[in-house]
C-alpha cells in the first residue's frame, strides 16, 4: 500500500505542477463552487443563474424567487465508485477499476488537502462500503486502502441503487463525485436528483477493448455480470461497427443528460494518460466559478 500511496501522490503533485503552469488557476478550482448551504430567498434579479430559482415559493403567484446561501464551514467532497465486474476490461494495471481508485486515491488527497470532508460510496448493484466523509490525511488514506483492498460481493451493476444509496446518506451539498463506466439502465431519475441537490460531476471511464475488437475470427465474449459467454464473429465489420457505433450512441445520451441536469461530464480512457482529462475538467469548473463569482 506504501508504493500505491507513492504513486497517487506523485500524480497529484503532476497534475498540480501543470494546471498551475497553463495559468489555468488554482488547483482548488475543482472543488470550487459548492460549500454552500440554504439561507433564504429573494427577488429574481437579470443575470441570477435560474438554477437557483424556488419554484415553489414562485408558484405562489407573487414573483419569482431565488435561493440565496451562505458559505458553509466544511465543504464536503463524496465519492461514488462503481466497483461492478464491468469495471474489470482492459488491460492489467489499466482497467477501468485500476483508473477509478486512482482517480479516487487522486482527488481524495487533493480535496483534504485543500480542507474538504471526503467520503466515499462504492457499490455494485448494493452497497460494498461506505466511508463517512471526514478530514486528513489520515482519513483520504483510509479510503485509498479500503478501496484498493475491496472485494466486491456482487458482479452486478445499478446505478439506480448507488444513487438512491447516495441519496440517503449524502443530506449536505456536496460535490459527488460518480465513477464508472455508465452500462447500465434506468438511473436517470435518481441521476437528476443527485444534480438538484448537488454539484455532481460524472466521470465516463472507458477501455478501447470495449470497442475495437481484435480480429481473431469467431471468440467468445464473457460477461463478468451475468456470468454468460456469447459467441461473435470478431473479424465481421458488422459486428465491430455495431459495439463502436453502441457506445458512441450511449455516450452521447450520457453527455446530454448530464448536461441537461447542470452535472460536469469527463471522458477518461483507460489507456491514456488521465492528466490531460482532468486537466479538462479544471479548465471547464474554473470557468464556471469565476463566472459566478
Amino acid at each position: 500500500m506504501k508504493e500505491v500511496l507513492k504513486k497517487l501522490r506523485s500524480y497529484e503533485i503532476k497534475i498540480r505542477k501543470v494546471v498551475n503552469s497553463q495559468g489555468i488557476g488554482e488547483f482548488a478550482s475543482l472543488f470550487k463552487g459548492t460549500g454552500l448551504e440554504f439561507d433564504d430567498v429573494r427577488l429574481y434579479q437579470y443575470g441570477d443563474d435560474i438554477r437557483t430559482i424556488d419554484w415553489n415559493v414562485s408558484a405562489k403567484g407573487h414573483g419569482t424567487y431565488v435561493k440565496t446561501f451562505k458559505e458553509e464551514r466544511d465543504q464536503r467532497v463524496f465519492f461514488i465508485a462503481d466497483v461492478s465486474a464491468s469495471q474489470q476490461i482492459g488491460v492489467p494495471q489499466q482497467q477501468k477499476i485500476d483508473i477509478i481508485k486512482e482517480l479516487t486515491g487522486v482527488l481524495s488527497l487533493s480535496a483534504v488537502r485543500l480542507g474538504s470532508q471526503v467520503g466515499l460510496l462504492a457499490f455494485s448493484d448494493q452497497k460494498e462500503k461506505y466511508i463517512k466523509p471526514n478530514k486528513g490525511e489520515r482519513h483520504a488514506h483510509q479510503i485509498i486502502t479500503e478501496l484498493f483492498k475491496l472485494q466486491p460481493k456482487s458482479t452486478k451493476t445499478s446505478l439506480k441503487a448507488g444513487f438512491k444509496q447516495t441519496l440517503g446518506v449524502c443530506k449536505q451539498r456536496s460535490i459527488v463525485i460518480i465513477l464508472s463506466d455508465f452500462i447500465d439502465e434506468g438511473y436517470e431519475k435518481e441521476l437528476k436528483s443527485l444534480g438538484q441537490k448537488h454539484d455532481v460531476i460524472a466521470i465516463h471511464v472507458h477501455s478501447p477493448l470495449e470497442t475495437k475488437l481484435p480480429r481473431l475470427g469467431i471468440i467468445p465474449l464473457f460477461d463478468k455480470e451475468t456470468k454468460k459467454t456469447t459467441w461473435i464473429n470478431s473479424s465481421f465489420w458488422g459486428n465491430r461497427n455495431k459495439r463502436t457505433k453502441q457506445f458512441e450512441q450511449n455516450r452521447e445520451q450520457l453527455q446530454e443528460l448530464c448536461k441537461k441536469h447542470q452535472i460536469d461530464y469527463l471522458s477518461i480512457n483507460t489507456q491514456e494518460d488521465y492528466v490531460n482529462q482532468l486537466i479538462s475538467l479544471f479548465k471547464k469548473r474554473n470557468k464556471t466559478w469565476k463566472r459566478n463569482a
